[in-house]
């Protein structure tokens, strides 16, 4: 499954790409400003989207900071569509510019051809210490033994795995674990976190895996 990092400010916006890339079979990521894309941004991610008019750093200014960190393609959003200015996007780095307002099925085309372009897709097969997990039939071990696990569960599972040298925050643990950020709160989050912890307690009753970061959100432990 790709990974894409939505940079979008406008919070209806950011929400309504979201909802079209998981229907798609995309897993997504949301940041509303330049400085929070950068720190969300990751070996996970495959793509960037990225709008131009963000509050704190803008745009233009991470464009080159982002290819940095992790050098995948970057699509544009913007309602600016003077020809000088998308040069210079590209120029700075950008790999493709959509206008706003733009068609979904345009969108989606451009994302899959610049992934097909780049192949960069996540393994499905992920692995932390004696955890094992396959995403194509949404299986996970520990221990060598086979774990039961709800739909939310595995995606937590899987999140933090794909994460090992990394804080989840509990907004990236909503935005990709729940299809409706609004349906998830602290309590729903915490009640998870605790589940998964007793079924890998269960497969290995010595060993601890996830750890909290109190007021920010869940990593595994070394």
């Amino acid at each position: 499954m790709y990974h894409i990092l939505i940079i979008e400010d406008d919070a209806e916006i950011n929400r309504m790409l979201r909802i079209l890339l998981r229907q798609h079979g995309y897993a997504a990521v949301s940041a509303y400003s330049g400085t929070e894309g950068l720190l969300v941004h990751g070996a996970e991610i495959d793509l960037v989207l990225l709008d131009l008019m963000i509050p704190g750093r803008s745009g233009e200014e991470i464009i080159a900071d982002l290819k940095k960190k992790h050098h995948v393609p970057v699509i544009v959003l913007s309602a600016v569509c003077d020809i000088d200015k998308k040069v210079a996007l590209f120029a700075l780095g950008a790999d493709d510019y959509v206008t706003k307002p733009f068609h979904n099925e345009e969108l989606l085309a451009r994302i899959e051809a610049r992934l097909r372009s780049g192949d960069t897709a996540v393994p499905d097969r992920l692995s932390f210490r004696d955890i094992e997990i396959d995403k194509s039939n949404f299986s996970a071990k520990c221990a060598g033994r086979q774990m039961d696990l709800s739909r939310h569960e595995f995606e937590l599972l899987r999140l933090l795995v794909e994460n090992p040298n990394r804080t989840c925050t509990k907004s990236i643990i909503y935005d990709q674990v729940w299809d409706d950020k609004d349906s998830a709160d602290d309590n729903t989050l915490n009640v998870h976190i605790s589940r998964l912890r007793k079924k890998l307690k269960e497969c290995h009753p010595e060993a601890e895996y996830i750890e909290t970061v109190w007021g920010i959100g869940y990593r595994l432990k070394k």
